[in-house]
């Protein structure tokens, strides 16, 4: 069970400072552009903002829905706020571009003032030295780090259960997961218990999350954000980025993540290759003109692929009408080019060690071959890791280097296929089943691989519901993707923006209401 390192005081009587009675104020669904537009109208404070979603996680987390999203809690938050806000008195010319935007961070991501445990129960008290390259920029441009999310443990996975934090449900069907590994933010998202997130992406680990929870995600281009400081699987195939209920948010938080590491080389690919800002690449116009792609391959001809399609059909719909050519291709090759190009069980050992090598010398794991002699991770989760530690050979092997070439195979046919159809993106569903059942071990059908098996970008956007049904009265979340040219990010933002503002799919679940 997530040990909740809360400070909750006053936030029993945040819900009275949100009602309609005290201000017009809303925090659910709540946007980056209205916080802020709120506390120059003087209808907020950072200090009620930030009670306000200690008192839905304190509601929705381990009671009600008991949806398991928050592994720990900032236990400084409020001082923060109170800091925050006598900033912005002070001087609201002065403050960043997040200022006061209460974050969830997936609970792989090194904060100095909080543990990182990755969702092991042997890490639970495992505190970095100091914060992930992204984290120490968030906090620079004014972001409060609210909370650590659940996750798929070590995020390896997509149903998001941990020995420490258990299983995290989907708020819109509390029988299902809400996809992973990221699915702790996916879900605090969902639920309204911060602004904005996080997660990591080693095979669908952002995209999934937003898929089954109405939100959007954006998987970036190898090279455009660092990934020091957050607890890596494989360095070919590891990304990170931003997870949000909006477009305009989740280009607001990438904004600010990308960025030259150095101690993350990889981060010189994507110096010069993105614009002043996302957040201005917005255009409801985007897609007139564009030529989309859609990937029939992906989508699947049985009965349970009927709701998915329907879906993704109607977003193309949807675009264009806005002025948008879709383009209906096949590439039958697709199952043969995608099925070796992997490399993260090859990766895992050397990455794993690396990471612990960062950590203090008292931490109580510092090593791989510690922690699988500890057996603390969940059944599935030390399987995995075990598999992975007797791969000998790992990056020297002949399975690894074939695997690398493959990958090249993959994204040359990819790019050959954009150029022949003259694509400006190509579109699929993110996953061409429903996001599966609570108690699974797998999650079968995603399609992330189009892009963690290139390093291509991709932006997961909301598609549409399932049909309604008793235990998910609006339905099960569907999410379409866009894969685009490397550092393309801000073309494929501007497309979902468009979609985003003609389509107005999201709806917040109805297992966390606004509370009273």
């Amino acid at each position: 069970m997530p040990r909740m390192q809360t400070v909750l005081g006053g936030a029993a009587v945040a819900a009275a400072a949100f009602s309609s009675h005290a201000a017009p104020f809303k925090i659910e669904e709540a946007t980056i552009e209205g916080v802020h537009r709120a506390f120059s109208a003087k209808t907020l404070t950072c200090e009620k903002l930030v009670q306000g979603y200690l008192a839905r996680i304190e509601a929705y987390n381990l009671q009600g829905p008991a949806l398991r999203a928050i592994i720990s809690v900032n236990a400084k938050a409020l001082d923060e706020a109170r800091q925050m806000d006598r900033q912005f008195a002070a001087n609201p010319k002065a403050v960043g571009s997040l200022h006061c935007v209460p974050i969830v961070l997936k609970d792989n991501f090194d904060t100095a003032d909080m543990p990182t445990s990755s969702g092991n129960v042997a890490m639970k008290d495992s505190r970095p030295q100091r914060d992930a390259f992204t984290v120490a920029k968030m906090r620079q441009a004014g972001a409060l780090i609210l909370a650590k999310s659940n996750l798929q443990e070590f995020a390896r996975g997509g149903v998001s259960v941990s020995s420490l934090g258990g299983q995290v449900l989907n708020p819109y069907d509390l029988g299902r997961n809400p996809g992973g590994s990221s699915g702790g933010t996916g879900a605090a998202l969902a639920a309204n218990m911060a602004l904005v997130g996080t997660g990591s992406d080693t095979g669908q680990s952002i995209r999934s999350p937003a898929s089954a929870n109405s939100l959007v995600g954006v998987r970036p281009t190898r090279g455009l954000v660092s990934r020091g400081g957050v607890m890596p699987n494989s360095y070919t195939q590891d990304e990170i980025g931003p997870i949000a209920r909006t477009v305009g948010d989740a280009a607001r938080l990438l904004d600010v993540m990308v960025g030259f590491d150095a101690n993350d080389p990889i981060t010189a690919l994507g110096v010069d290759q993105h614009p002043r800002s996302y957040v201005e690449a917005l255009d409801t116009k985007a897609l007139k003109g564009a030529r989309i792609g859609l990937l029939t391959t992906l989508m699947g001809k049985e009965e349970r692929h009927a709701d998915v399609n329907k879906a993704i059909k109607s977003a193309a719909a949807a675009m264009q009408k806005q002025g948008a050519t879709v383009v209906e291709f096949d590439m039958k090759d697709l199952r043969a080019l995608t099925s070796e190009v992997a490399t993260d069980s090859f990766e895992a050992k050397a990455a794993f060690d690396s990471y612990f090598a960062t950590l203090p010398a008292n931490a109580p794991i510092t090593s791989f071959a510690q922690l699988i002699e500890t057996k603390s991770a969940s059944p599935a989760i030390q399987a995995t890791l075990e598999k992975e530690f007797a791969i000998e050979a790992g990056m020297q092997s002949d399975a690894y280097k074939t695997r690398m070439l493959n990958r090249e195979k993959l994204k040359i046919a990819l790019l050959a296929k954009m150029a022949e159809l003259d694509l400006d993106a190509i579109m699929y569903p993110m996953q061409s089943i429903l996001v599966t059942e609570a108690g699974r071990q797998d999650q079968p059908e995603r399609n992330g691989v189009l892009s963690n098996g290139t390093g291509m970008p991709a932006v997961t956007f909301q598609a549409g519901f399932s049909s309604p049904t008793d235990r998910a009265p609006l339905g099960v979340p569907i999410g379409g993707e866009l894969l685009g040219r490397d550092f393309s990010e801000g073309k494929l933002l501007g497309y979902a923006y468009a979609l985003e503002q003609a389509t107005s799919v999201r709806k917040p679940p109805q297992s966390t209401p606004p509370l009273k």
